[in-house]
Protein backbone atom coordinates (compact mmCIF):
# COMPACT_ATOMS: atom_id res chain seq x y z
CA UNK A 1 0.00 0.00 0.00
CA UNK A 2 1.60 3.44 -1.04
CA UNK A 3 2.59 5.81 2.22
CA UNK A 4 0.98 8.53 2.97
CA UNK A 5 2.40 11.64 4.35
CA UNK A 6 1.58 14.85 6.46
CA UNK A 7 3.53 17.95 6.46
CA UNK A 8 3.98 19.46 9.70
CA UNK A 9 4.02 23.14 9.20
CA UNK A 10 3.43 25.19 6.27
CA UNK A 11 5.76 28.17 5.99
CA UNK A 12 8.24 28.48 3.47
CA UNK A 13 10.20 24.86 4.10
CA UNK A 14 6.58 23.06 4.81
CA UNK A 15 5.13 24.37 1.55
CA UNK A 16 7.52 23.91 -0.89
CA UNK A 17 7.60 19.88 1.36
CA UNK A 18 4.18 19.08 0.97
CA UNK A 19 4.37 20.50 -2.93
CA UNK A 20 7.08 18.22 -4.05
CA UNK A 21 5.33 15.28 -1.90
CA UNK A 22 2.39 15.37 -3.96
CA UNK A 23 4.61 15.32 -7.09
CA UNK A 24 6.24 12.34 -6.41
CA UNK A 25 3.27 10.45 -5.90
CA UNK A 26 1.63 10.31 -2.44
CA UNK A 27 -1.16 11.46 -0.86
CA UNK A 28 0.15 14.21 1.21
CA UNK A 29 -1.67 16.38 4.13
CA UNK A 30 -0.25 19.74 5.22
CA UNK A 31 -1.20 20.82 8.93
CA UNK A 32 -0.88 24.03 10.41
CA UNK A 33 -1.66 25.98 13.00
CA UNK A 34 -2.81 29.65 11.33
CA UNK A 35 -6.28 28.85 9.73
CA UNK A 36 -5.76 31.82 7.23
CA UNK A 37 -2.44 29.82 5.90
CA UNK A 38 -4.31 26.91 5.41
CA UNK A 39 -7.48 28.36 3.38
CA UNK A 40 -4.93 30.44 1.29
CA UNK A 41 -2.54 27.17 0.36
CA UNK A 42 -6.02 25.03 -0.72
CA UNK A 43 -6.76 28.10 -2.80
CA UNK A 44 -3.30 27.03 -4.58
CA UNK A 45 -1.45 30.29 -3.48
CA UNK A 46 1.14 30.53 -1.89
CA UNK A 47 2.01 33.01 1.53
CA UNK A 48 5.59 33.39 0.00
CA UNK A 49 7.81 34.22 -3.31
CA UNK A 50 9.24 31.40 -4.44
CA UNK A 51 9.79 30.40 -8.12
CA UNK A 52 7.82 27.72 -9.35
CA UNK A 53 6.22 26.80 -5.88
CA UNK A 54 2.79 27.87 -6.74
CA UNK A 55 2.51 26.40 -10.25
CA UNK A 56 2.93 22.92 -8.61
CA UNK A 57 1.13 23.64 -5.56
CA UNK A 58 -1.57 24.49 -8.05
CA UNK A 59 -0.89 21.19 -9.86
CA UNK A 60 -2.07 18.70 -7.26
CA UNK A 61 -4.47 20.47 -4.30
CA UNK A 62 -7.73 18.98 -3.82
CA UNK A 63 -10.44 21.10 -5.50
CA UNK A 64 -8.59 22.72 -8.33
CA UNK A 65 -9.82 22.15 -11.47
CA UNK A 66 -7.09 19.58 -13.70
CA UNK A 67 -5.15 19.13 -10.39
CA UNK A 68 -4.48 15.65 -9.15
CA UNK A 69 -5.66 15.78 -5.60
CA UNK A 70 -3.29 14.37 -4.03
CA UNK A 71 -2.79 17.47 -2.04
CA UNK A 72 -4.64 18.47 1.11
CA UNK A 73 -4.39 20.68 4.09
CA UNK A 74 -5.67 20.85 7.52
CA UNK A 75 -5.99 22.17 11.34
CA UNK A 76 -6.35 18.98 12.85
CA UNK A 77 -4.05 17.33 14.37
CA UNK A 78 -5.97 14.60 15.00
CA UNK A 79 -6.73 13.91 11.45
CA UNK A 80 -3.27 14.57 10.35
CA UNK A 81 -2.15 11.59 12.80
CA UNK A 82 -4.90 9.24 11.27
CA UNK A 83 -3.92 9.94 7.86
CA UNK A 84 -0.33 9.85 7.51
CA UNK A 85 2.21 7.04 7.60
CA UNK A 86 5.17 9.44 7.74
CA UNK A 87 4.58 12.77 9.10
CA UNK A 88 7.35 15.68 8.45
CA UNK A 89 8.02 18.28 10.96
CA UNK A 90 8.86 21.50 9.16
CA UNK A 91 8.59 24.22 11.45
CA UNK A 92 10.37 27.20 11.90
CA UNK A 93 13.57 27.39 14.87
CA UNK A 94 14.21 31.20 14.94
CA UNK A 95 16.79 32.88 17.04
CA UNK A 96 15.74 33.41 20.58
CA UNK A 97 15.04 37.00 21.45
CA UNK A 98 18.17 38.57 23.20
CA UNK A 99 20.03 35.17 22.77
CA UNK A 100 22.03 33.67 20.27
CA UNK A 101 19.98 30.21 20.87
CA UNK A 102 17.78 28.50 18.96
CA UNK A 103 13.87 28.96 19.88
CA UNK A 104 12.51 25.32 19.94
CA UNK A 105 9.05 25.84 21.22
CA UNK A 106 7.42 25.63 17.85
CA UNK A 107 9.36 22.09 17.28
CA UNK A 108 8.42 20.89 20.42
CA UNK A 109 5.01 22.28 20.38
CA UNK A 110 4.51 20.47 16.45
CA UNK A 111 6.06 16.83 18.00
CA UNK A 112 3.28 17.04 21.14
CA UNK A 113 0.03 18.02 19.65
CA UNK A 114 0.45 15.18 16.93
CA UNK A 115 2.07 12.36 19.13
CA UNK A 116 -1.09 12.18 21.35
CA UNK A 117 -3.18 11.30 18.74
CA UNK A 118 -0.41 8.86 17.41
CA UNK A 119 -2.61 5.27 17.48
CA UNK A 120 -1.00 3.38 14.30
CA UNK A 121 2.84 2.35 13.54
CA UNK A 122 4.37 5.48 11.92
CA UNK A 123 7.44 7.65 11.57
CA UNK A 124 7.96 11.16 12.87
CA UNK A 125 10.60 12.95 10.62
CA UNK A 126 12.30 15.99 11.56
CA UNK A 127 13.58 18.59 8.87
CA UNK A 128 13.70 21.90 11.02
CA UNK A 129 17.27 23.01 11.70
CA UNK A 130 17.74 22.22 15.30
CA UNK A 131 20.74 22.16 17.70
CA UNK A 132 22.48 18.74 18.17
CA UNK A 133 21.37 16.66 20.73
CA UNK A 134 17.29 17.43 19.81
CA UNK A 135 16.31 14.69 18.64
CA UNK A 136 17.21 12.46 21.01
CA UNK A 137 15.01 14.59 23.61
CA UNK A 138 12.24 14.50 21.32
CA UNK A 139 12.81 10.70 20.41
CA UNK A 140 12.18 10.61 24.68
CA UNK A 141 9.38 12.80 24.56
CA UNK A 142 7.68 11.01 21.55
CA UNK A 143 7.93 7.62 22.98
CA UNK A 144 6.40 9.22 26.32
CA UNK A 145 3.40 10.55 24.44
CA UNK A 146 2.48 8.39 21.77
CA UNK A 147 -0.08 5.77 22.38
CA UNK A 148 1.28 3.69 19.78
CA UNK A 149 4.59 3.44 21.79
CA UNK A 150 7.45 1.55 19.95
CA UNK A 151 5.43 0.92 16.78
CA UNK A 152 6.06 5.28 16.72
CA UNK A 153 9.66 6.29 16.11
CA UNK A 154 11.68 9.16 15.13
CA UNK A 155 13.98 9.98 12.42
CA UNK A 156 15.77 12.94 11.32
CA UNK A 157 16.30 14.01 7.74
CA UNK A 158 17.94 17.62 7.84
CA UNK A 159 16.20 20.12 4.70
CA UNK A 160 19.43 22.16 2.45
CA UNK A 161 16.47 24.41 0.47
CA UNK A 162 17.84 27.70 -1.03
CA UNK A 163 15.52 30.26 -1.21
CA UNK A 164 14.66 30.73 -4.97
CA UNK A 165 15.58 26.89 -6.34
CA UNK A 166 13.60 25.39 -3.35
CA UNK A 167 11.30 23.08 -5.94
CA UNK A 168 14.60 22.30 -7.24
CA UNK A 169 16.37 21.49 -4.16
CA UNK A 170 13.58 19.41 -3.37
CA UNK A 171 12.49 17.14 -6.29
CA UNK A 172 16.55 16.79 -7.07
CA UNK A 173 18.49 17.19 -4.10
CA UNK A 174 22.06 17.35 -3.88
CA UNK A 175 22.26 15.16 -0.94
CA UNK A 176 19.37 13.24 1.22
CA UNK A 177 20.56 13.16 4.72
CA UNK A 178 18.59 10.84 7.19
CA UNK A 179 19.47 9.83 10.87
CA UNK A 180 17.97 6.63 11.85
CA UNK A 181 17.76 4.45 14.80
CA UNK A 182 16.32 1.42 12.91
CA UNK A 183 16.53 -0.43 9.49
CA UNK A 184 13.04 0.23 9.52
CA UNK A 185 13.31 3.45 9.29
CA UNK A 186 15.86 3.43 6.82
CA UNK A 187 13.47 1.99 4.54
CA UNK A 188 10.41 3.93 5.19
CA UNK A 189 12.55 6.74 4.22
CA UNK A 190 14.19 5.22 1.25
CA UNK A 191 10.64 4.46 -0.17
CA UNK A 192 10.12 8.30 0.57
CA UNK A 193 12.83 9.14 -1.54
CA UNK A 194 12.87 6.69 -3.98
CA UNK A 195 12.49 8.72 -7.40
CA UNK A 196 15.77 10.92 -6.34
CA UNK A 197 17.71 8.47 -5.36
CA UNK A 198 16.73 6.08 -8.59
CA UNK A 199 18.07 9.61 -10.55
CA UNK A 200 21.75 9.56 -8.55
CA UNK A 201 20.63 11.93 -5.39
CA UNK A 202 23.26 10.54 -2.67
CA UNK A 203 21.37 8.86 0.17
CA UNK A 204 23.53 9.29 3.06
CA UNK A 205 22.13 7.43 6.83
CA UNK A 206 23.72 8.71 9.83
CA UNK A 207 23.12 8.71 13.66
CA UNK A 208 21.05 11.52 15.12
CA UNK A 209 24.16 13.95 16.15
CA UNK A 210 25.18 13.59 12.66
CA UNK A 211 22.10 14.72 10.95
CA UNK A 212 21.68 17.20 12.67
CA UNK A 213 24.90 18.55 12.80
CA UNK A 214 25.15 18.69 9.04
CA UNK A 215 22.68 21.46 8.34
CA UNK A 216 24.50 24.00 11.22
CA UNK A 217 27.89 23.16 9.81
CA UNK A 218 26.84 23.48 6.17
CA UNK A 219 25.74 26.60 6.57
CA UNK A 220 28.51 27.79 8.94
CA UNK A 221 31.35 26.50 6.26
CA UNK A 222 29.20 28.93 3.73
CA UNK A 223 29.16 32.04 5.89
CA UNK A 224 32.99 31.73 6.54
CA UNK A 225 33.71 31.18 2.96
CA UNK A 226 31.31 34.55 2.43
CA UNK A 227 33.01 36.53 4.96
CA UNK A 228 36.89 35.17 4.22
CA UNK A 229 36.28 36.89 0.82
CA UNK A 230 34.75 39.93 2.31
CA UNK A 231 37.81 40.27 4.83
CA UNK A 232 39.53 39.35 1.72
CA UNK A 233 38.15 42.50 0.08
CA UNK A 234 38.68 44.50 3.08
CA UNK A 235 42.46 44.12 2.50
CA UNK A 236 42.18 44.66 -1.40
CA UNK A 237 40.77 48.35 -0.26
CA UNK A 238 43.60 48.96 2.18
CA UNK A 239 46.35 47.49 -0.65
CA UNK A 240 44.73 48.45 -3.65
CA UNK A 241 44.14 45.61 -4.69
CA UNK A 242 40.91 43.95 -6.57
CA UNK A 243 39.00 41.20 -4.85
CA UNK A 244 37.09 40.27 -7.88
CA UNK A 245 40.35 39.24 -9.64
CA UNK A 246 40.95 37.75 -6.54
CA UNK A 247 38.40 35.67 -6.48
CA UNK A 248 38.90 34.62 -9.70
CA UNK A 249 42.19 33.96 -9.38
CA UNK A 250 41.49 31.23 -6.01
CA UNK A 251 38.20 30.24 -7.72
CA UNK A 252 40.38 28.09 -10.37
CA UNK A 253 42.02 25.74 -7.44
CA UNK A 254 39.85 22.78 -7.02
CA UNK A 255 40.42 22.68 -3.19
CA UNK A 256 38.57 25.86 -2.84
CA UNK A 257 35.93 26.32 -5.89
CA UNK A 258 34.14 29.26 -7.28
CA UNK A 259 30.75 29.43 -5.67
CA UNK A 260 30.39 31.84 -3.11
CA UNK A 261 33.44 34.11 -3.58
CA UNK A 262 31.76 37.27 -4.74
CA UNK A 263 32.33 39.65 -2.30
CA UNK A 264 29.85 42.28 -0.85
CA UNK A 265 27.72 43.56 1.70
CA UNK A 266 27.50 40.16 3.34
CA UNK A 267 24.61 37.55 4.14
CA UNK A 268 21.77 37.66 5.66
CA UNK A 269 18.32 35.97 5.54
CA UNK A 270 16.75 33.62 7.93
CA UNK A 271 19.26 30.73 7.60
CA UNK A 272 22.59 31.72 7.77
CA UNK A 273 22.92 34.19 10.68
CA UNK A 274 21.01 32.73 13.29
CA UNK A 275 22.25 29.20 12.64
CA UNK A 276 25.58 30.18 12.76
CA UNK A 277 24.64 31.83 16.22
CA UNK A 278 22.89 29.32 17.95
CA UNK A 279 25.50 26.87 16.67
CA UNK A 280 27.68 28.70 18.95
CA UNK A 281 25.51 28.71 21.76
CA UNK A 282 25.09 25.04 21.67
CA UNK A 283 28.52 24.03 21.46
CA UNK A 284 29.15 26.55 24.57
CA UNK A 285 26.54 24.06 26.34
CA UNK A 286 28.20 21.13 25.36
CA UNK A 287 32.08 22.39 26.48
CA UNK A 288 33.31 22.91 23.04
CA UNK A 289 32.77 26.68 22.53
CA UNK A 290 36.36 26.85 21.99
CA UNK A 291 35.96 24.61 18.82
CA UNK A 292 33.54 27.32 16.94
CA UNK A 293 35.12 30.95 18.61
CA UNK A 294 36.20 31.62 14.91
CA UNK A 295 31.98 31.89 13.62
CA UNK A 296 32.18 34.98 16.04
CA UNK A 297 34.58 36.76 13.98
CA UNK A 298 33.02 35.50 10.53
CA UNK A 299 29.52 36.81 12.02
CA UNK A 300 31.45 39.71 12.63
CA UNK A 301 33.48 40.49 9.35
CA UNK A 302 29.73 39.92 7.86
CA UNK A 303 27.63 42.46 10.16
CA UNK A 304 31.00 45.39 9.83
CA UNK A 305 30.12 45.05 5.57
CA UNK A 306 26.61 46.77 6.37
CA UNK A 307 28.35 49.52 8.28
CA UNK A 308 30.90 49.87 5.72
CA UNK A 309 28.83 50.60 2.75
CA UNK A 310 26.96 53.29 4.38
CA UNK A 311 30.55 54.69 4.62
CA UNK A 312 31.32 54.51 1.21
CA UNK A 313 27.96 56.22 0.38
CA UNK A 314 28.70 58.94 2.63
CA UNK A 315 32.48 59.45 1.37
CA UNK A 316 30.52 59.71 -2.48
CA UNK A 317 28.25 61.99 -1.12
CA UNK A 318 31.22 63.97 0.03
CA UNK A 319 31.98 62.82 3.32
CA UNK A 320 29.82 65.08 5.22
CA UNK A 321 25.80 64.37 6.45
CA UNK A 322 23.91 62.33 4.70
CA UNK A 323 21.14 65.21 5.44
CA UNK A 324 18.84 66.50 2.27
CA UNK A 325 20.65 63.82 0.22
CA UNK A 326 18.61 61.64 -1.85
CA UNK A 327 19.72 57.80 -1.53
CA UNK A 328 18.46 55.18 -4.36
CA UNK A 329 18.61 51.62 -2.76
CA UNK A 330 18.38 48.81 -5.19
CA UNK A 331 17.64 45.89 -4.09
CA UNK A 332 15.49 45.13 -0.09
CA UNK A 333 15.71 41.43 -0.40
CA UNK A 334 18.36 39.56 1.09
CA UNK A 335 18.90 37.49 -2.05
CA UNK A 336 17.22 37.25 -5.60
CA UNK A 337 14.71 35.34 -6.77
CA UNK A 338 12.58 35.87 -2.97
CA UNK A 339 10.41 38.18 -1.41
CA UNK A 340 12.34 37.02 2.03
CA UNK A 341 13.52 40.12 4.00
CA UNK A 342 14.51 38.73 6.90
CA UNK A 343 18.25 40.02 8.47
CA UNK A 344 18.17 41.62 5.08
CA UNK A 345 22.21 43.49 4.47
CA UNK A 346 20.12 45.66 1.91
CA UNK A 347 17.43 47.39 3.97
CA UNK A 348 19.41 47.37 7.02
CA UNK A 349 21.93 49.47 4.75
CA UNK A 350 18.97 51.53 3.77
CA UNK A 351 17.47 51.90 7.11
CA UNK A 352 20.69 53.10 8.56
CA UNK A 353 21.25 55.99 5.91
CA UNK A 354 17.31 57.01 7.09
CA UNK A 355 18.19 57.23 10.68
CA UNK A 356 20.77 59.38 9.59
CA UNK A 357 18.75 61.92 7.48
CA UNK A 358 19.21 60.69 4.11
CA UNK A 359 16.26 60.35 2.08
CA UNK A 360 16.12 57.07 1.19
CA UNK A 361 13.78 55.74 -2.07
CA UNK A 362 14.29 51.44 -2.03
CA UNK A 363 13.11 49.71 -5.19
CA UNK A 364 12.93 45.55 -5.62
CA UNK A 365 11.45 43.30 -7.78
CA UNK A 366 9.39 40.73 -5.62
CA UNK A 367 10.37 42.27 -1.60
CA UNK A 368 8.46 45.47 -1.67
CA UNK A 369 5.35 44.07 0.56
CA UNK A 370 7.88 42.53 3.10
CA UNK A 371 9.98 45.66 2.95
CA UNK A 372 6.85 48.04 4.14
CA UNK A 373 5.41 45.99 6.73
CA UNK A 374 9.23 45.77 7.98
CA UNK A 375 10.35 49.55 7.44
CA UNK A 376 6.92 51.63 7.02
CA UNK A 377 9.23 54.56 7.05
CA UNK A 378 11.36 54.26 3.98
CA UNK A 379 10.54 55.64 0.61
CA UNK A 380 9.35 53.13 -2.01
CA UNK A 381 9.18 53.30 -5.69
CA UNK A 382 7.49 51.17 -8.41
CA UNK A 383 10.15 50.96 -10.77
CA UNK A 384 13.92 51.06 -10.60
CA UNK A 385 13.84 54.26 -12.77
CA UNK A 386 11.15 56.00 -10.54
CA UNK A 387 14.02 55.10 -7.34
CA UNK A 388 16.62 56.14 -9.23
CA UNK A 389 15.20 59.91 -10.24
CA UNK A 390 16.92 62.49 -7.95
CA UNK A 391 19.21 60.28 -6.76
CA UNK A 392 22.26 62.09 -5.31
CA UNK A 393 23.86 58.26 -5.05
CA UNK A 394 22.55 54.89 -6.16
CA UNK A 395 23.19 51.72 -3.94
CA UNK A 396 23.11 48.51 -5.93
CA UNK A 397 22.43 46.16 -2.87
CA UNK A 398 20.45 42.80 -4.24
CA UNK A 399 21.76 40.84 -7.33
CA UNK A 400 18.72 41.06 -9.15
CA UNK A 401 18.78 40.16 -13.23
CA UNK A 402 16.50 42.89 -13.49
CA UNK A 403 19.31 45.43 -12.30
CA UNK A 404 21.84 43.58 -14.49
CA UNK A 405 19.65 44.46 -17.52
CA UNK A 406 19.17 48.39 -16.69
CA UNK A 407 20.12 50.34 -19.14
CA UNK A 408 23.00 52.60 -17.13
CA UNK A 409 22.57 55.44 -19.93
CA UNK A 410 19.28 56.23 -19.62
CA UNK A 411 19.18 56.02 -15.55
CA UNK A 412 22.20 58.28 -15.83
CA UNK A 413 19.86 60.84 -17.53
CA UNK A 414 17.30 60.56 -14.40
CA UNK A 415 19.85 60.79 -11.87
CA UNK A 416 20.60 64.08 -9.87
CA UNK A 417 24.44 62.72 -9.79
CA UNK A 418 24.78 59.68 -11.70
CA UNK A 419 27.40 57.63 -8.73
CA UNK A 420 26.74 53.68 -8.66
CA UNK A 421 28.35 51.87 -5.36
CA UNK A 422 27.94 48.25 -6.07
CA UNK A 423 27.46 46.00 -3.36
CA UNK A 424 27.18 42.72 -4.82
CA UNK A 425 30.30 43.37 -7.38
CA UNK A 426 27.18 42.12 -9.99
CA UNK A 427 27.22 44.99 -12.13
CA UNK A 428 29.61 45.72 -15.22
CA UNK A 429 31.98 48.32 -14.67
CA UNK A 430 33.16 49.45 -17.76
CA UNK A 431 29.54 49.43 -19.15
CA UNK A 432 28.42 51.40 -16.38
CA UNK A 433 31.52 54.02 -16.98
CA UNK A 434 30.85 54.14 -20.30
CA UNK A 435 27.49 55.43 -19.48
CA UNK A 436 28.88 58.36 -17.28
CA UNK A 437 28.59 56.78 -14.41
CA UNK A 438 31.06 56.91 -11.25
CA UNK A 439 31.35 53.44 -10.50
CA UNK A 440 32.41 51.97 -7.22
CA UNK A 441 32.44 48.68 -5.26
CA UNK A 442 33.95 47.00 -1.92
CA UNK A 443 37.26 45.77 -2.45
CA UNK A 444 37.71 47.09 -5.92
CA UNK A 445 40.02 50.08 -7.66
CA UNK A 446 38.14 53.28 -8.15
CA UNK A 447 38.85 53.54 -11.95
Amino acid sequence: MALKITVIGTGYLGATHAAAMAELGFEVLGLDVVAEKIAMLQRGEVPMYEPGLEELLRKHVAGIEGASGRLRFTTDPAEAADFGDVHFICVNTPQKHGEYACDMSYVDTALESLAKHLTKASLVVGKSTVPVGSADRLAARLAELAPAGDEVELAWNPEFLREGFAVQDTLHPDRIVVGVRSERAEKLLREVYATPIAEGSPFVVTDFPTAELVKTSANSFLATKISFINAMAEVCEAAGGDVVRLAEALGHDDRIGKKFLRAGIGFGGGCLPKDIRAFMARAGELGADQALTFLREIDSINMRRRGQMVEMAREALGGGSFLGKRVAVLGATFKPDSDDVRDSPALNVAGQIHLQGGQVTVYDPKGMVNARRLFPTLGYADTATDAVRGADVVLHLTEWREFRELDPAALASVATTPVILDGRNALDPQTWRAAGWTYRAMGRPAA
